[in-house]
């Protein structure tokens, strides 16, 4: 694992060795181990490395034998070794015992089509000396984030957008349409960044740039569904567990140091350190954050899977107070606003994971592949009802706030889902239930502002369009549009961002198993009707690993990794959060509607409304606004 940067000045002067140390030191928490730069002519790139695969050799930059391609890389491969043999039977030999050398050779052997041959989150940057052309590619899943600026001719790129705020002479103004997005969904949705200069790279797509002309974007993967329905219940149960167990060996065996595991108690992360107790002959060292209020405390279940399958356990437990000291500190993690308040336990969970191992394995991706989220079941519910009914029923979404504030969260709960139930597809009700504010809020936020105007009757239909002009073409079952829209936008987006900056902030490399190859395919081949039975999401998922498990501990509602919000927004950190908004520069900025934000936390103070997360979203912006780049 480790941290990429580069620039291209693409005849604009040679680029020194000095300039891509910078981009490198700024990502330096990604890579502590080790750094390599290569500068040739008006080209240079480096990286910083996290040693995990052969500690002693893979520094990189790696270079061919012929010394005409050279390479950096951030990620892993789980299927290297397999690569290195099919590679080495054709010709090819290797100096290392890694595997970025074997990602070289796999480009040098089959050009574009390495890249699906891949099995693992990777970033990768190619230099070729001779035809002087740059290769950028980024996994299929986006696991692992790749930015990039050209700006004229010239192109800069870095792990972390810091890399390339690094840069002397670059220029970064705020892009109006990020900011609206982010009001909308709480993160960047890519390709764009808060930057209108700055770009990512497209998951499962490469970028490549020579001497002359224009930057040649090519899409080497699309996720398809190709359901199966030859396959019995206890064929997909069989399919599952082995197709699981296989992934969970070669991602412990794909690592020379020892590999842990983020434990809530949920499906997902129980399913993976059942299966690396299965696999291992140590104990797994296992980690969890907890909460005082045990209405969103998971650690006593996390505590029963890891007494039951004798592992090696940790908890460490948060308050408001907690929050409150490490907000800042996150915002400048994430470099632009990022707005889901789970990331502030995802920080200390991985702060206390990096202290006992320098790689985890999480149970990211699950909810989204094997339809584990409430929406899921409720679009399932409500989504076949007569198109007449589900229209009548946002009615709903104009009923007045009420006198009680438990009662006022209920209410929003259901306007949330009434809202959505009249749109016309799964694309656009999936748009609908991930929104972090409703149209209707967002005209007050932006009242008076230049995005004044951006949320008129059919906003999130025309969102929902420009992502996906045709919702059949990927599915004519709803659920299918929603986890296809899960997997190409709220993964990258938000889950994969969230857990790749909070980690290797601190230098630590997660690796999501769910994510895999083998795991990707089996679930689009996976019908729904499997997924979802009788009123639970991730049924194989359950039946396969439930022998490993505590009796009942895969039967409780879901939880998810959230923070009382809510409380802590009516007490000492809302004010602290309001004082923030009324002291920095954002409230004069023209970005957002002042008297709107005030009424916010007037109604949240006083219970008329649950504004947590919105509020959270403002306090995160703020932050970043004050310490931008100018």
């Amino acid at each position: 694992m480790c941290g990429i940067a580069g620039y291209y000045a693409r005849g604009r002067g040679p680029v020194v060795a000095a300039t891509i140390r910078r981009q490198c030191d700024a990502i330096l928490h990604r890579g502590p181990d080790s750094d390599g730069v290569l500068v040739d002519g008006d080209f240079g790139f480096g990286m910083r490395r996290l040693s995990i695969v052969d500690l002693a050799g893979s520094d990189q930059p790696i270079h061919s034998a012929d010394r005409r391609h050279a390479i950096v890389f951030n990620g892993e491969i789980y299927n290297y070794r397999r690569l290195r043999d099919e590679l080495a039977a054709l010709g090819h030999r290797f100096a290392t015992d890694g595997d970025t050398e074997v990602v070289l050779a796999a480009w040098r052997q089959w050009g574009r089509d390495a890249w699906a041959r891949l099995d693992g989150m990777f970033a990768v940057a190619i230099w070729d000396r001779s035809s002087r052309r740059l290769t950028l590619a980024r996994d299929a899943i986006g696991i692992k984030p790749l930015y990039y600026a050209i700006n004229g001719h010239t192109l800069a790129f870095g792990s972390e957008l810091k890399a390339i705020l690094a840069l002397p002479g670059m220029t970064f103004d705020i892009d109006s349409d990020a900011v609206h997005g982010y009001f909308t969904f709480g993160h960047m949705r890519g390709p764009s960044t808060i930057y209108r200069q700055v770009r990512m790279l497209e998951p499962g797509a490469t970028l490549e740039l020579g001497a002359q002309g224009s930057a040649e974007h090519h899409r080497y993967w699309t996720a398809r569904y190709t359901h199966d329905e030859s396959r019995t219940d206890a064929g997909w149960i069989d399919a599952f567990r082995d197709t699981w167990l296989a992934t969970i060996r070669d991602q412990m065996l794909s690592a020379d140091v020892e590999v842990g595991a983020f434990l809530s108690g949920g499906v997902d992360s129980s399913a993976v350190v059942a299966s690396m107790a299965r696999v291992s002959d140590r104990p797994v060292r296992t980690f969890t954050i907890g909460f005082d209020d045990p209405r969103y405390d998971e650690s006593r279940y996390a505590e029963a899977v890891a007494h039951h399958l004798g592992c090696r356990h940790r908890t460490m437990r948060l308050n408001a107070d907690d929050a409150r000291t490490v907000l800042p500190a996150i915002q400048r993690v994430y470099d632009e606003p990022f707005a889901d308040p789970s990331a502030v336990p995802t920080w200390y969970l991985s702060r206390l994971a990096a202290q006992d191992v320098k790689v985890a394995l999480s149970g990211d991706g699950g909810d989204e592949l094997f339809f584990g989220y409430k929406r899921h079941l409720t679009e399932r519910r409500l989504g076949r009802l007569p198109a007449v009914v589900r229209g009548a029923a946002r009615h709903a979404a104009r009923i007045p706030p009420l006198p009680w504030a438990g009662a006022n969260r209920r209410l929003q709960r259901w306007q949330k889902t009434a809202a959505g139930l009249g749109l016309a597809d799964g694309v656009a009700r999936f748009f609908s239930k991930t929104q972090i504010t409703t149209p209707e809020l967002r005209r007050r936020l932006f009242a008076g502002t230049a995005l004044d105007g951006r949320d008129g009757p059919a906003a999130l239909s025309d969102m929902a369009r420009s992502f996906c002009p045709d919702p059949d073409a990927i599915s004519t079952d709803p659920l299918d549009q929603f986890a296809m829209c899960d997997l190409q936008l709220n993964l990258p987006g938000a889950m994969l961002t969230k857990v790749d900056r909070a980690s290797m902030a601190h230098s630590l490399e997660v690796r999501v198993p769910m994510l895999s190859h083998r795991m990707v395919s089996l679930a689009l081949a996976m019908p729904g009707q499997i997924k979802l039975r009788g009123g639970l999401g991730k049924w194989p998922v359950r039946e396969a690993v439930a022998p490993w498990l505590p009796a009942n501990i895969l039967d409780r509602r879901k939880q998810g990794f959230q923070m009382p919000l809510a409380e802590w927004f009516a007490d000492d950190f809302g004010g602290y959060v309001e004082e923030m908004w009324n002291d920095g520069g954002l409230r004069s900025s023209g970005l957002l509607n002042p008297d709107a934000i005030d009424t916010l936390f007037f109604e949240h103070r006083t219970g008329r409304r649950d504004h947590g997360r919105i509020l959270y979203a403002i306090a995160i912006f703020a932050l970043w606004y004050d310490r931008r780049m100018p």
